[in-house]
């Protein structure tokens, strides 16, 4: 089974959560990170762009959440509930090798909400 994120993934998406938090500490504002892995379920329509780890909890990632029902939104998912998840004949939620953002998560989340699901 394929770990949901690498190691340069997981620690590209710790260093984003860090300056996140940072900044909110700061002034209150937040930086809008391009997506760093997309992940998917195979044998249905949901999909996750993610961009950061929270650095006090590094079990939650955040990100634009589609679980194929027409309402994408910007949130928090745990990682080791995802890793848990299992479909038919044991599949299992998957890291999309040839995901190359183009632009930024609330870009990606303004179209998904337009088309009701995300379209990267």
């Amino acid at each position: 089974m394929m770990p949901l994120l690498t190691d340069c993934q997981r620690a590209r998406m710790l260093a984003n959560g860090r300056a996140n938090a940072e900044r909110i500490a700061e002034d209150g504002n937040t930086q809008d990170f391009w997506p760093v892995v997309k992940l998917f379920c195979p044998w249905g329509a949901a999909t996750w762009l993610l961009t950061e780890i929270d650095p006090e909890d590094e079990d939650m990632a955040f990100g634009l959440c589609d679980l194929g029902f027409g309402c994408p939104e910007l949130g928090s998912v745990r990682l080791s509930e995802l890793a848990a998840i299992r479909g038919p004949a044991g599949l299992t939620i998957e890291r999309d090798l040839h995901f190359k953002p183009t632009k930024s998560l609330t870009a990606y989340a303004a179209e998904a909400n337009e088309h009701g699901r995300i379209s990267a």
